[in-house]
C-alpha cells in the first residue's frame, strides 16, 4: 500500500513539473500587460524581451500570464499572443537565438537600442531554459553567461579595489553562470571558454613591480592550456603566459636576479614561439611575433619601454 502511495505522489509531482515546463514562455518583443484582455483596459506595465512568462490561460488571441517585469516585481495580467515563444513553438530555439543575436548586435552599435545587452543576456538564457536539448543550448547558455560576465567586469574594474594587488581584496565577477555552463555542457568548447573566464577572478589588480603576481598568473594560464588543450582560448592563454614571463625579465633585473631573468627570457620565447607556430594566422599569433621581436631586441615588455 505504501509503495502505491509513493508511486502516485511521484506521478503527481512529475505531472505538475511537466505542466509547468509546458506553460513556460518568453517574449520576442516588449509586450504590454493589461488588467483584462482588452487594449483599452488599464496597463500594468511592460514585459521586456526575454523575461520569464508563465501562461495561465488563453482567450482567443490573448494570454493570461504571470510575468517578471523586473528581478523583484512579478505581476499577473493579459498580453496578446503575438511574439510569445514557448517550449512547444516550432523552431522556437532558433527564433529566440536569432532575436538574441539581433539584440547583441544592437548592443554593439553606438546608437543601438537601450538595454539591448540585457535583452540578449535574457534571450540567450531562455534558449537554454526552454530548449535544453537544442543544439544551440550550450552556445546560448555560454553567450548569456559571457554577456553577464562582461557587464559585471566593467563594474568591478571601475571600483578602486580593482587596483589592489591581490585578487581576494576585490569583489570578483559572479561565477554561477559560467560554472553552470561547465556543469551542463562538460567537454565542449563552451565549457572550455567558461573556464577561461574564471581566470579573471584569480588575476592581480596591480602587480606593483613585484614578481609574485606574474609568476602566479603565468602558471595559471599554462595550467589552463594543459587542462583544456582543445579550447578556442589556448592561443590567448599561451600569449598571456608568454607576456608575463616577458614582464618577469625586467622585474628580475630590477631585483638583481640575473639568473631568473634569463630563465624567464627563455620561457617567454618558448611560449611565444608556440603561439606563432600553432596559431600563425590568428591575432594572438601576430601579437606573439611582436612579443618575440621585443624580447630579442631587448625592449622591455613591462614598465618603461623607453631608453
Amino acid at each position: 500500500m505504501k509503495a502505491n502511495i509513493e508511486f502516485f505522489v511521484l506521478l503527481f509531482f512529475a505531472s505538475v513539473l511537466c505542466q509547468a515546463q509546458a506553460r513556460s514562455a518568453t517574449t520576442l518583443r516588449v509586450a504590454i500587460i493589461y488588467v483584462t484582455p482588452d487594449t483599452t483596459s488599464a496597463k500594468l506595465g511592460e514585459i521586456e524581451r526575454g523575461r520569464d512568462v508563465i501562461l495561465l490561460e488563453t482567450s482567443r488571441e490573448w494570454l493570461k500570464v504571470e510575468a517578471n517585469l523586473t528581478e523583484e516585481r512579478t505581476v499577473s495580467g493579459w498580453i496578446t499572443e503575438k511574439g510569445v515563444v514557448q517550449a512547444s513553438t516550432p523552431n522556437g530555439d532558433r527564433i529566440l537565438f536569432g532575436e538574441a543575436v539581433d539584440s547583441e548586435d544592437q548592443a554593439s552599435r553606438r546608437h543601438g537600442r537601450r538595454g539591448a545587452a540585457q535583452d540578449a543576456l535574457r534571450l540567450y538564457y531562455k534558449v537554454y531554459d526552454l530548449f535544453p536539448t537544442s543544439p544551440l543550448a550550450g552556445e546560448a547558455l555560454y553567450r548569456s553567461a559571457d554577456i553577464r560576465w562582461q557587464l559585471e567586469k566593467v563594474d568591478v574594474m571601475s571600483r578602486p579595489s580593482a587596483k589592489e594587488k591581490e585578487s581576494y581584496l576585490r569583489e570578483g565577477m559572479d561565477e554561477e553562470f559560467m560554472k553552470l555552463v561547465m556543469k551542463k555542457f562538460p567537454g565542449t568548447k563552451w565549457a572550455d571558454l567558461a573556464a577561461f573566464h574564471l581566470i579573471d577572478n584569480k588575476l592581480c589588480g596591480d602587480w606593483q613591480g613585484t614578481s609574485k603576481c606574474p609568476e602566479k598568473e603565468s602558471e595559471i594560464y599554462e595550467k589552463y592550456v594543459t587542462e583544456h588543450p582543445q579550447s578556442p582560448a589556448v592561443a590567448e592563454a599561451l600569449y598571456d603566459a608568454a607576456y608575463r614571463q616577458a614582464a618577469l625579465i625586467e622585474i628580475y633585473k630590477t631585483d638583481e636576479q640575473a639568473k631568473k631573468s634569463e630563465e624567464a627570457k627563455g620561457k617567454a620565447i618558448a611560449l611565444a614561439q608556440k603561439v606563432t607556430t600553432q596559431f600563425p594566422q590568428s591575432d594572438w599569433g601576430a601579437r606573439a611575433q611582436r612579443l618575440l621581436y621585443m624580447i630579442q631586441q631587448g625592449v622591455p615588455a613591462y614598465g618603461n619601454a623607453e631608453e
